[in-house]
């Protein structure tokens, strides 16, 4: 019983942790072939980058091809969840793309998060 309210005392510190300070995200976004086609020829795909990278002001951000499909890959803060249909909708309108999004943590993150353990 004594394990069960330590691992409780646990998840109590983290969430307290996680709802005091913006939390890092990886973002992946799959954009389908021909949407993004015609994004391009359009010229809106730019701007729907743009829009993310101005939005979210990501840490980082990496273009590529994974299963056949262009590929970005962004690490960026999240203030709140509620700024992720803002982000999420341009690229599921505009390019009829996947957007999948998690939580992610540098060396730093990881080190802070043990020492409170």
């Amino acid at each position: 019983m004594a394990q069960d309210s330590q691992s409780c005392g646990m998840v109590d510190k983290a969430m307290r942790f996680w709802m005091e300070a913006n939390m890092r995200m990886y973002l992946q976004v799959q954009m389908e072939v021909e949407a993004a086609n015609a994004a391009i020829k359009g010229g809106s795909m730019a701007e729907i980058i743009r829009g993310f990278t101005e939005a979210a002001k990501p840490e980082g951000i990496w273009f590529t091809a994974l299963n056949g499909k262009r590929t970005m890959v962004a690490i960026f803060d999240l203030a709140s969840p509620a700024d992720i249909p803002a982000l999420a909708e341009p690229f599921f309108v505009g390019l009829n793309a996947s957007f999948e999004i998690s939580p992610a943590m540098n060396m730093d993150d990881l080190q802070k998060g043990l020492s409170r353990l």
